[in-house]
């Protein structure tokens, strides 16, 4: 059932804006930090731990990897309508750490497929 998947996505997306909005009052910002980065951990942990669990039936499991590959042309459209213009007069300090986690991004990302990719069968193997 989709609804599921509604339910997971909001759920992330609430709690990922709080966590945001928390880290951007311990830093002194007055705004969210990092809340939809938050929010797609949260649905890839929680969509993961759910799957290993095994409880959930195929329709479910459906449901929530559509709202999954739905979540990021979401994040993207919000990410479009943060003002740059600010972050950019903000100093410096933005810049790197936007610099910092790209580059981080593309070191990250082919270690992640490598990891993943030693783990599947494949007819081959059995």
């Amino acid at each position: 059932m989709k609804i599921y998947g509604v339910a997971l996505l909001s759920f992330c997306f609430l709690l990922g804006k709080l966590l945001g909005t928390l880290l951007g009052k311990i830093i002194d910002v007055n705004g969210d930090v990092g809340g939809v980065g938050f929010a797609m951990l949260l649905l890839i942990l929680i969509n993961a731990w759910v799957n290993k669990k095994g409880g959930l039936e195929i329709e479910t499991k459906e449901g929530i990897l559509f709202w999954s590959g739905m979540y990021i042309p979401i994040i993207i459209a919000m990410a479009a309508t943060q003002n740059v213009k600010a972050a950019l007069s903000g100093g410096p300090v933005a810049i790197v750490a936007g610099s910092v986690v790209t580059l981080s991004a593309f070191y990250i990302v082919p270690l992640l497929s490598r990891i993943g990719r030693g783990q599947t069968k494949t007819d081959k193997d059995e």
